[in-house]
C-alpha cells in the first residue's frame, strides 16, 4: 500500500490520501484529542502529541500539525499510522462506523434559524455550495458547511485543512462570496460562522 501526501493551502495541515474510501458517509472534523475518542484512528493521530486536527474525507485525511511541529519528523510518524489502519482493515470509528455516534450541532449553527420566506434563496445558496465550493475545498484536504443565511449575510464554517488557514479569509471574501453574490443577487456578505 502507499498512500500520497500533498500539500494545502495551510502550511501547518497536510493531506493525506491513502489510494482508498476513508470516510463515505460525508467529512468529520475532529478539532481535540476529546472528539477524537469516536475513532482509534484520529485518537492515535492525536496520540503522536504533535497534531492538533484531523479531518476525514471522501478519500483522504488531512492532519494539521502543532504550532512548532516538524513535519519532517511527523510526517513519517502520520504514514506509519495510516499504514496499519487501512492495511489491517480497522473500524474508522469506535464501535465499527459511524452510525453509532452522533455528532452535536455546533454552537455557531444558525441553519435551524433560517426564514422561511428565504427558502429559494437558501436551496440555491446550498446548491452553489455543494457542487461548486464543496468540490473544489475538498481538493484542499477540507470541507466547508453552511451555517445560515440571515439579512443578505451567508455564514459558512471551514473544516480541515480550511480552518485556521491565512487564506481562509480570502477564499471566503474573493472566491466564493464572488460566486454567490453573482449567482443569488439576495447575498450580499459572506461570514466564518
Amino acid at each position: 500500500m502507499f498512500i500520497e501526501t500533498e500539500t494545502t493551502p495551510n502550511p501547518s495541515t497536510l493531506k493525506f490520501l491513502p489510494g482508498q474510501a476513508v470516510f463515505l458517509g460525508g467529512t468529520r472534523d475532529f478539532a481535540t484529542p476529546e472528539d477524537a475518542e469516536a475513532s482509534p484512528l484520529a485518537q492515535a493521530l492525536f496520540d503522536t502529541g504533535e497534531v492538533t486536527g484531523v479531518f476525514f474525507g471522501s478519500d483522504f485525511v488531512s492532519v494539521t500539525a502543532a504550532p512548532g511541529a516538524n513535519w519532517g519528523m511527523l510526517k513519517p510518524q502520520v504514514v506509519s499510522i495510516l499504514l496499519d489502519h487501512f492495511i489491517s482493515q480497522a473500524p474508522l470509528f469506535a464501535g465499527g462506523d459511524a452510525g453509532a455516534f452522533s455528532v452535536p450541532p455546533e454552537m455557531d449553527d444558525l441553519e435551524g434559524d433560517d426564514d422561511p420566506a428565504d427558502a429559494d434563496i437558501v436551496a440555491q445558496i446550498k446548491d452553489l455550495i455543494e457542487t461548486r465550493v464543496r468540490p473544489a475545498v475538498a481538493n484542499d484536504g477540507g470541507d466547508i458547511r453552511y451555517r445560515g443565511f440571515r439579512d443578505g449575510v451567508v455564514y459558512l464554517a471551514m473544516q480541515g485543512a480550511c480552518s485556521g488557514c491565512p487564506s481562509s479569509s480570502a477564499t471566503l471574501k474573493q472566491g466564493i462570496e464572488g460566486l454567490l453574490r453573482h449567482y443569488v443577487p439576495e447575498v450580499s456578505e459572506v461570514r466564518a460562522a
